[in-house]
């Protein structure tokens, strides 16, 4: 400021001096803004060239500006791909979900103030609703609608409604807004989700698994296999696609414009997969699991049916299990038993107990070492340092080898594995047991042989001191089956992208562990257990009339926390079946563990062969289209 007042003093003497007239004064300013304007003008002028020249104002981009506003881009989703039975029945597919919450936060409201929370007086009303349409517990709700706080002391004002308010179809959200909407009810809202739709609810749920979106909180977040669990997590990558990106313009108001969409990236979308599983056979079997399950309350049960002549998987299924659309049984809730996050035909190794005597008499019979004309003399004998005991300590008798895979003779089993000597521990490898069988699905275990003693080592050959999974006994059993070629289980029939390009999974002999005439001569030793009325445990029990059936009865002791269980019932149960004898078309096999049965109910081997006969039954009366011969 002071130099602008002296450059005024300076230019009023100047003036003064120069006695300039007024109109000169005036002519002289005039002159002065002429100039003046001109260069600013031109400065200006300059800067608009150079601004359109670059395209920046100092650092900013024009060009960026002007696309944020008039350009947008977005993900193109790429479509998962669809998990279909054999027959090509959708088993798991992409979908829309909606899931229920509640706000109650008094201060939530609306445009001139609408109060759009829950109000106290609506509670009741709003658990009937909710309960006819969901089946939610009115209980649950209620009290879901009672404030709480959270750790940090405040008010928590957003609550959801458990597994029941979870994955509701377009047609439940639909029907539930519009009792809301009758009752002139606030504060029920709904998200949206991108979802798996699971048709058939609990249908093979260890084995088909679930997805769900990545990141809850994003609405677009896209859906990948979870907890590893079945198909939906090991095959996550072919099944997911890769997402594609696009650009387009858009109008003042953010809208896209129509025509004016750029595809950077095309979506790929996933590959369907075409499983081996059979929605007639497995939909069986999860009925008469739920029934026997609920009658007989077993810690875990598991069920497995198998084409004898493909090693394709038809139906697969355990208890506990979950439903994967709803979510129910995969979370703990009160009053139902704990959740259960193994596949329990991969994940968990057991001791089979008697169901391994049928490899024990095949590989004496195949090495030569089966006696067929000798005798022994059940009920206990000493080895080394331990008494090995029947299942009636006092035994059966005197028996025939033949026999003592019948009655199930721990007894005979032992003198057999003596006989073998080390030729034993080969068939165990041969047969598979000890190591995975590669199935491809996640977290599978390998199981464990304890050789350290040949105690140890004589027990594995009636089904203690040796762990395996049930997909290594059903991969054992094909060899009985196939005249001793043993068949990897198959449960993925082909891999098929979208352009219709089809990568078949063929059916795969991993071994050859014994001669066809051994397995003909096991399978008719077989049929004794359900057809000898003095020496057979299935007799009248596995039975099934118009075929002929050969199986192997199993209990297991159980060890827990280095401890004997010595409950009625503290035993693993099983069977596996084979029909029919001559010309096997079916493996069947079924695991019980400590059930809790009544006479009301019969037996745990009863309980079991109400899941086993039920199903070989059923089975016989089903085309299942299997591609034999692949």
């Amino acid at each position: 400021m002071k130099k602008i007042k002296e450059f005024f003093i300076k230019l009023n003497k100047k003036i003064q001096e120069k006695s300039l007239t007024p109109a000169g004064n005036r002519k002289k300013v005039g002159v002065i803004l002429f100039y003046t304007s001109i260069a600013v003008f031109a400065i200006i002028s300059l800067r608009f060239v150079y601004i359109i020249t670059v395209g920046k104002v100092g650092s900013q981009s024009l060009d960026s500006e002007r696309q944020k506003i008039y350009q947008g881009s977005s993900v193109i989703k790429a479509k998962r791909g669809t998990i279909f039975d054999r027959n090509g029945l959708p088993l798991a597919e992409d979908a829309t979900s909606y899931s229920l919450y509640a706000e109650l936060d008094k201060n939530y409201k609306g445009i001139n103030n609408v109060e759009l929370f829950v109000h106290d007086k609506d509670h009741d009303k709003i658990a009937e609703i909710l309960n006819k349409y969901t089946g939610i517990d009115k209980e649950l709700v209620l009290d879901q609608l009672k404030p709480k706080k959270n750790k940090n002391g405040k008010l928590i004002t957003n609550v959801e409604f458990g597994s029941k308010g979870k994955n509701l179809s377009l047609e439940t959200k639909n029907s539930i807004k519009e009792a809301l909407e009758k009752e002139k009810i606030t504060g029920i809202y709904f998200k949206e989700h991108p979802d798996r739709l699971y048709p058939n609810g609990k249908f093979a749920s260890y084995f088909i698994g679930y997805a769900q979106p990545e990141d809850n909180n994003k609405e677009d977040s896209k859906l990948s296999g979870k907890n590893g669990l079945g198909i939906e997590h090991a095959y996550d990558s072919v099944l997911k696609g890769e997402d594609g990106f696009k650009y387009y313009q858009k109008d003042s108001k953010g809208n896209e414009l129509p025509g004016t969409e750029v595809i950077d990236k095309k979506a790929k979308d996933g590959q369907d997969i075409y499983t081996t599983l059979d929605t007639n056979l497995q939909t069986r079997l999860e009925d008469v699991m739920d029934s026997v399950n609920e009658k007989a309350k077993p810690e875990d049960m598991t069920a497995i049916l198998m084409d004898a002549k493909t090693g394709d998987i038809l139906a697969a299924s355990q208890r506990p299990t979950f439903d994967p659309q709803t979510k129910e049984g995969l979370y703990k809730e009160k009053g139902k038993p704990d959740p259960v996050w193994e596949n329990l035909l991969v994940q968990r190794p057991f001791e089979p107990g008697s169901t391994m005597k049928v490899f024990t008499v095949a590989a004496a019979i195949d090495s030569g070492k089966f006696p067929y004309n000798e005798t022994f003399t059940s009920g206990k004998t000493q080895l080394y340092d331990a008494t090995i005991s029947d299942w009636i300590p006092s035994g059966k008798g005197i028996l025939t080898y033949r026999q003592a895979l019948s009655w199930s003779s721990n007894v005979g089993m032992v003198n057999l594995e003596q006989k073998m000597g080390s030729i034993w521990p080969e068939y165990l490898e041969r047969f598979g047991f000890g190591h995975s069988t590669n199935s491809g699905l996640p977290l599978e275990a390998a199981g464990s042989i304890s050789d350290k003693n040949p105690v140890d080592m004589a027990m594995t050959s009636f089904g203690q001191a040796i762990s395996v999974t049930n997909m290594q006994m059903m991969q054992a059993y094909t060899a009985i089956t196939n005249e001793g070629k043993m068949l990897k289980p198959r449960y993925i029939k082909k891999i098929v992208d979208k352009d219709g390009k089809e990568k078949e999974v063929k059916t795969e002999v991993v071994g050859e562990p014994i001669k066809a005439a051994t397995a003909k001569t096991v399978l008719e030793y077989m049929q004794d257990t359900v057809n000898d009325e003095i020496y057979g445990t299935g007799y009248g029990i596995y039975n099934i009339d118009g075929v002929n059936v050969s199986a192997k009865t199993g209990t297991a002791q159980i060890f827990e926390n280095g401890q004997l269980l010595t409950g009625a019932n503290d035993y693993i149960y099983s069977v596996v079946q084979i029909a029919p004898t001559e010309n096997p078309e079916y493996i069947m096999y079924v695991t019980m563990k400590k059930p809790v049965v009544t006479g009301e109910y019969g037996s745990p081997e009863q309980m079991i062969a109400e899941v086993s006969n039920g199903m070989l039954k059923h089975a016989f009366k089903v085309d299942t289209t299997t591609d034999k011969g692949e």
